[in-house]
């Protein structure tokens, strides 16, 4: 199985004590967001788990204990997206400086392997500062930077849901002339630095040669990371238009400190500073602790892997 830590919140930035927490405690105990007293309890073996997956803009806090805890999180397969985006503090206020987050990209591109990081450069809006010419500049700046670390960027347009409507008041979409521009200069920049752009929940139309519109967290893109097949089960996906295996998030809503504008997965900043002073790092849920009218039950846990292994499909 897939071990998602990401769609909903950041850990690693702000929550890596708590993380490695559960990782000794070997479970981890997640609240279905529409149904709160629904608990999932997930068990955190790599004899089940084929790769954990890290979503996040700052990997530094869990870096930084890595060394000391190597054998905590070395047991298992992991997969890191890092976010790095050409806003500034009046779009994302609490997200550290660009030149930290690329220094921390490195560092764990150097202990994980090139195959097992993504950038992600998303999502992609446009405004007077944040014009189309700013993102093709900024784009090749950061390929040329980053493409020794990772051969992988995943790209999106900005989605309005009413969450981020209201808190990002006056944004509109891009429009279908501007993704063509946009993704015209993205695929003959990264074909210059060998990066392969995987478009998030985008318009097949916007494929090329080095662009595909398959999603980020796919299949075959964990099967590349791993070296080997999977067999995942049939099942409906988190989104018609994406292929990503979305399932088993051990996140919660509403809880990431970075406060950015464009955000889906918070609701305001009160929400989010009311959660974030009610998680505490030995309880085995993210936010608050278990509650009298809890209903517990045990995710349906196995290893998809098949055994099959094609070193030459997958270099």
């Amino acid at each position: 199985m897939i071990l998602n830590t990401g769609s909903r919140t950041d850990i690693p930035a702000y929550y890596s004590e708590w993380f490695y927490n559960r990782i000794r405690e070997g479970y981890v105990l997640v609240r279905n967001p529409y149904y709160p007293s629904q608990v999932t309890r997930y068990l955190l073996n790599p004899e089940v788990i084929d790769i954990m997956v890290f979503c996040t803009k700052n990997p530094l806090p869990m870096l930084k204990d890595i060394a000391s805890r190597k054998t905590l999180l070395s047991t298992f397969d992991t997969f890191w997206f890092v976010t790095i985006t050409p806003y500034e503090a009046d779009i994302e206020p609490f997200v550290p400086p660009k030149e930290q987050v690329i220094a921390s990209f490195q560092q764990l591109s150097d202990l994980t392997g090139k195959q097992r990081i993504s950038w992600r450069y998303d999502p992609v809006f446009i405004t007077e500062k944040y014009s189309v010419a700013c993102h093709i500049r900024q784009f090749a700046a950061m390929a040329k930077i980053l493409s020794d670390y990772t051969g992988q960027c995943v790209v999106s347009f900005i989605d309005l849901y009413e969450k981020t409507k209201k808190n990002f008041c006056g944004i509109r979409s891009v429009t279908h002339e501007e993704q063509e521009q946009l993704i015209e200069a993205f695929s003959e920049t990264a074909r210059a630095y060998g990066i392969q752009i995987h478009l998030c929940c985008e318009n097949a139309a916007l494929a090329r040669e080095n662009v595909d519109a398959d999603g980020c967290m796919s299949k075959a893109v964990l099967e590349k990371a791993l070296g080997c097949k999977l067999d995942v089960p049939q099942k409906k996906m988190a989104r018609a238009e994406c292929a990503c295996l979305l399932g088993a998030d051990i996140g919660a809503y509403n809880t990431c400190g970075h406060g950015c504008l464009y955000c889906y997965a918070n609701y305001d900043k009160v929400t989010v500073n009311s959660n974030m002073r009610n998680h505490d790092p030995r309880s085995p849920f993210l936010i608050g602790n278990q509650r009298e009218d809890d209903l517990v039950r045990d995710a349906a846990q196995k290893s998809w892997k098949n055994g099959q292994l094609d070193l030459f499909e997958f270099i």
